[in-house]
């Protein structure tokens, strides 16, 4: 017998009771159906039915009766087929999901959860422990974000990928998310250029201690925060607080979004019949995220942002590895394993004996740099990549104040009345005057000595005028005799 058949007959007999007691002149109407927690109408139909039909006419018609919002027995089974052929590994939640985007399911979650447990197909889960304080979340976004890669077998049949997940603390909102073989500084690089380039600069990051984000001189102590890696070098170059974790309780809030990413990221990338870690990552970009973000993000306690646009682009040149060589007797500097040429440039004949930068991209590709000056980009391969010259976008505002080679007319430059204007007011910057040239007085005293000396026999020599030419740095000087 189910309770409520045993809650009708208790009902049954404390209304004979207190019907027998208001009969009785011992208690009023109104006090009776107090005590059986009904109206005053109540007590009065169901007394009027007792006396019609008797104890029959107490019965809960109710009960026996199909309620007219009970789900369709065909649906059930429906679903119940669904989850024991193509849905077995997934959580509850997850198979409602998949059953209202990809079966046309329109039940509830709980209604499916409770025939799932009927039908023995699902444990109920276990009752959780003492609830503990969690670490409050940050504010505003953008002031606090997690980083961290998770090893596991998310293709199936292939060997274990890392995903690398950024995160935000104060929402759960997934930044950015993609597979690597192995987790390492090019991916840190990635997933941070992904966040700076799409939201700006943030705060602070929170990641664990793996040698790529810090040095830790002694095995299970505190991290070094002079002897930087290269992570740490370009956070400290952009302001950013690098906090490091000292337990896996600590990053709590990224662990568990990796336990949910485990369970549904494999099914998805099956469901999605994607074999290929470019093809997954793809698809987590442009597909998943904004999924999971749908279903997992919360809103942030305080409207606003934490995110800072960096408007000089200086993240480019600073999220990648900058590492030093000293340019070899042949203009070549080592990298890779491979010897890449330095271009000619106006910056100085060579670079022989040097030292500049090498910044290596997470595309593969590497920069080499002097001081601020770009002197050449090479490919993966080691092959100088030739950057087009640069195009003026706009015309000239003006013709230029001297002729042209090609005989265009003159026109005056925008500065040329204030050249004028400011002519009277310039010293020593006059033209010579012609009778003041140095050559025509040397020329005019040969000229001289030729008409004194003609009738003396050979004439005297003339001394030799002396030019000077220059070629970018060589100077060569030419005799000419008159």
């Amino acid at each position: 017998m189910d309770r409520t058949r045993i809650d009708e007959g208790v009902r049954r007999m404390r209304f004979e009771s207190l019907l027998d007691r208001q009969e009785g002149g011992e208690i009023t109407q109104g006090e009776a159906a107090e005590l059986l927690g009904v109206q005053e109408r109540t007590f009065r139909r169901w007394r009027d039915r007792y006396r019609e039909e008797g104890e029959a006419g107490l019965a809960d018609r109710r009960l026996g009766r199909c309620s007219p919002r009970r789900a369709p027995a065909a649906e059930i089974e429906r679903m119940l087929g669904l989850f024991r052929d193509k849905y077995s590994d997934f959580t509850v939640k997850h198979f409602h999901e998949q059953l209202w985007k990809r079966h046309g399911y329109k039940l509830g979650y709980t209604v499916t959860k409770v025939h799932l447990h009927r039908a023995g197909l699902v444990r109920p889960a276990v009752k959780r422990s003492a609830h503990r304080k969690k670490r409050p979340r940050r504010p505003l976004v953008g002031m606090l974000l997690h980083q961290d890669g998770s090893r596991h077998a998310w293709l199936e049949g292939q060997p274990p990928l890392d995903l690398i997940v950024t995160m935000d603390d104060a929402t759960s909102e997934v930044y950015s998310l993609f597979l690597v073989e192995e987790e390492g500084t090019t991916s840190t690089f990635r997933a941070l250029r992904e966040v700076v380039a799409r939201h700006g600069l943030f705060c602070a990051l929170y990641t664990d201690r793996g040698s790529h984000y810090f040095h830790t001189p002694v095995a299970g102590e505190k991290v070094s925060k002079t002897q930087l890696t290269q992570v740490g070098r370009a956070l400290a170059q952009l302001g950013i607080e690098h906090i490091a974790a000292y337990s896996p309780e600590a990053r709590g809030r990224c662990e568990r979004v990796f336990r949910t990413l485990q369970d549904r990221v494999p099914k998805e990338l099956r469901l999605a019949g994607i074999e290929t870690v470019e093809a997954a990552n793809a698809w987590l970009a442009e597909t998943y995220m904004a999924e999971h973000n749908r279903a997992f993000a919360i809103v942030a306690a305080e409207e606003g942002t934490a995110f800072v646009a960096d408007r000089l682009g200086a993240w480019h040149e600073i999220l990648c590895i900058v590492e030093e060589r000293v340019v070899g007797n042949d203009n070549t500097v080592a990298w890779g394993g491979r010897r890449l040429q330095l271009p000619q440039s106006r910056l100085r004949p060579h670079f022989v004996k040097a030292k500049v930068r090498l910044h290596a991209y997470p595309d593969g590709t590497v920069g080499a740099f002097l001081g601020p000056h770009r002197l050449a980009r090479y490919t993966a391969g080691g092959v100088q990549i030739v950057e087009p010259p640069t195009v003026p976008s706009m015309a000239p505002c003006s013709e230029p104040s001297r002729p042209s080679p090609r005989g265009r007319a003159k026109c005056a430059a925008l500065t040329a009345p204030a050249r004028e204007a400011f002519g009277a007011a310039r010293v020593g910057t006059k033209k010579r005057a012609s009778s003041r040239t140095k050559k025509l007085h040397q020329d005019k005293a040969c000229t001289a000595r030729l008409e004194t000396t003609t009738d003396r026999g050979a004439p005297p020599a003339c001394p030799p005028i002396i030019r000077a030419r220059k070629s970018g740095q060589i100077t060569s000087y030419e005799n000419r005799t008159s």
